[in-house]
């Protein structure tokens, strides 16, 4: 099953993705199953982030390739940070590049694992039973700000930073996909989405030792490779099973109206 939130009259609403249509909900179907209350075309759905997080936790280096490429040591733990609500988007809306944000601006194509209950000192198995479903981030970054500031508040915080979309499959088999990194068409990077240090379940159980998760909670998995992209591009995102999540980047200052 796929789920979406949509925009209706101005308002966000969930939904159940079909072929055609969008079904739409009359709430979360996290932890619930709610009615239909109507339908949408899926080719003129505008579609907002499949989920707005409790809490937005994302993984740092975790692909061995993009390890070796940063010249980081391998971990030996699963570590886990944060990311701000604020810079989430949804699938077609523009990835905007602030005026002051000089040097390499890039996307990083990534799994994104949304939980389905509490969870507390769990279990591997309780973890994988506590993903309601995936989805696609792509994770952009004002490099030069990376490096400058003492934190990423800025640097993969700033608003519109992190598209998330364009809706949660609750059935793939994520970690056998294959994902895929395009701009303007072109393949700038391929990976099996499972090739990582830690999966999911290693950083859940290792995360819920020490703090609750709950419904709605999203984790970033991380991505072997990263991208420059610039303003004029389109950058899709694929995973394998699950879809593509496609951005237009814009200068600030020229979004569309």
């Amino acid at each position: 099953m796929r789920y979406a939130r949509v925009s209706v009259g101005g308002r966000a609403v969930w939904g159940r993705v079909g072929e055609a249509t969008v079904e739409l909900l009359s709430g979360s179907p996290i932890g619930g199953e709610p009615d239909v209350i109507g339908t949408v075309e899926r080719a003129t759905a505008v579609w907002l982030p499949p989920v707005i997080p409790p809490v937005f936790y994302a993984v740092g280096l975790n692909y061995p390739r993009h390890i070796e490429h940063a010249g980081a040591a391998v971990p030996d733990r699963p570590e886990v940070g944060y990311r701000a609500n604020n810079a989430l988007t949804g699938h077609r809306t523009p990835i905007v590049k602030p005026r002051a944000a000089e040097g390499r601006f890039e996307a990083e194509p990534e799994l994104v694992a949304v939980i389905g209950r509490t969870l507390r000192h769990a279990t591997r198995e309780e973890a994988r039973t506590s993903v309601f479903g995936w989805t696609i981030g792509n994770d952009v970054s004002a490099r030069t700000w990376q490096h400058q500031d003492r934190t990423f508040w800025r640097s993969k915080n700033s608003d519109t930073f992190k598209p998330m979309g364009p809706w949660i499959d609750t059935d793939v088999d994520a970690l056998a996909q294959t994902t895929t990194l395009r701009v303007n068409g072109t393949v700038k990077a391929s990976f099996a989405t499972g090739d990582m240090v830690f999966d999911p379940y290693d950083y859940l159980v290792e995360m819920t030792r020490h703090l609750t998760l709950h419904p709605g909670d999203v984790l970033w998995m991380g991505a072997e490779a990263t991208c420059r992209i610039e303003p004029g591009d389109t950058v899709d995102v694929e995973i394998s099973g699950i879809g593509v999540l496609s951005n237009p980047v814009h200068l600030e200052g020229n979004e569309p109206a």
